[in-house]
């Protein structure tokens, strides 16, 4: 049984992917995990697969002392992944980017082992420009992205299958919603969003005699606010069923998001993250504001949130727009790369 070593993390975004592809390969092949005690640990470790933890430095965009010991903390996470390694033995390595994806990367060089590793945003990070030379392919969520590599290859977004099979009389029963009014679900990231918690919750008033709202709003962001028509997550581990019962999404532009919500073919008013970022969800959703499939709302025009959500609702050019996109999960593109590499071994 060939053995896959996984790695990424530092964010939900560089996991989920992932298991998107893994729970896809886990009855046929071994499959392991690499990254630190973050986000990905958690993920991981709830989805059963067996984890091999390393600490590894984030170098911070802006000036900061602890940069300067960087050089240092990363040669270690370099020693601790070239020891995984050779004790663990990957016939493949495999990266969602991250700073934590590096070390792994490097190690798999080292050692002459296979890699290759996917970039989901339209402009590749950091971590992906420094270790593409050591992979066989970059493998990307945008066709645009590709052609930044030599060794890029278009193959979309892995996205997991439950995701894609909600379905709505079901999903509306669980969540205690009427089969007969629209749903808004509110979507702010794996953490949620204060800037879109608080511009809902400000304006349901105005919204709430329109939709039924499913609130996804992140730990510990849930408010004391008990109206009909409007349900608080503070984390919801079914996603099929929280897409299925929407009408319409409101979301941050994260890409594995977005690519989700175009595959079910979902109306959104994006407003993608603009402090705190790279910018690379703002590219994101202009990227598909521009091909008409979402959106886009800006932070600062939050006031104008329930004309956008009803305005997106209500577009019948939109919903055909969707309907007629080519956009779905890339898993199995990804499944294929990998098991090509695989017997190229």
């Amino acid at each position: 049984m060939k053995h896959i070593l996984f790695t990424g993390g530092g964010s939900a975004g560089h996991v989920v992917p992932n298991l998107a592809v893994m729970n896809a390969l886990k009855f046929s092949h071994r499959v392991t995990y690499m990254g630190t005690g973050g986000i990905e640990k958690t993920l991981v470790g709830d989805a059963g697969f067996e984890f091999f933890e390393i600490e590894c430095p984030k170098l911070r965009r802006s000036f900061s002392p602890e940069n300067l010991k960087i050089p240092f903390r990363l040669r270690r996470a370099e020693r601790t992944a070239l020891e995984i390694l050779r004790r663990e033995k990957p016939d493949l390595v495999v990266s969602k980017g991250g700073y934590v994806s590096y070390p792994a990367v490097w190690a798999a060089k080292k050692l002459k082992i296979p890699a290759l590793t996917h970039e989901s945003d339209l402009t590749p990070g950091l971590c992906t420009k420094l270790i593409a030379k050591k992979c066989a392919y970059v493998l990307t969520s945008f066709p645009e992205t590709a052609e930044q590599f030599k060794n890029g290859r278009y193959v979309g977004s892995p996205i997991r299958r439950e995701i894609l099979e909600g379905e709505r009389s079901r999903a509306r029963h669980k969540f205690g919603l009427s089969e007969n009014r629209p749903v808004l679900l509110v979507l702010g990231g794996g953490s949620g969003s204060k800037a879109l918690n608080d511009a809902v919750r400000r304006n349901l008033g105005v919204l709430l005699p329109q939709m039924q709202i499913l609130h996804l709003c992140g730990r510990g962001n849930a408010a004391d606010e008990r109206r009909s028509g409007y349900l608080q997550r503070e984390y919801e581990r079914d996603m099929g069923a929280a897409y299925a019962a929407a009408d319409v999404v409101l979301s941050r532009a994260g890409s594995n998001t977005v690519f989700e919500i175009l595959a079910l073919k979902k109306p959104s008013v994006l407003v993608p993250l603009a402090h705190a970022s790279r910018g690379d969800q703002i590219e994101n959703a202009r990227y598909f504001e521009r091909q008409g499939l979402v959106r886009v709302l800006s932070e600062s025009a939050l006031d104008a949130l329930p004309d956008a959500v009803l305005s997106a609702l209500r577009d019948e050019a939109l919903r055909g727009r969707l309907k007629n996109c080519s956009i779905a999960s890339g898993t199995e593109n990804v499944i294929s790369v990998i098991k090509s590499l695989l017997r190229s071994e």
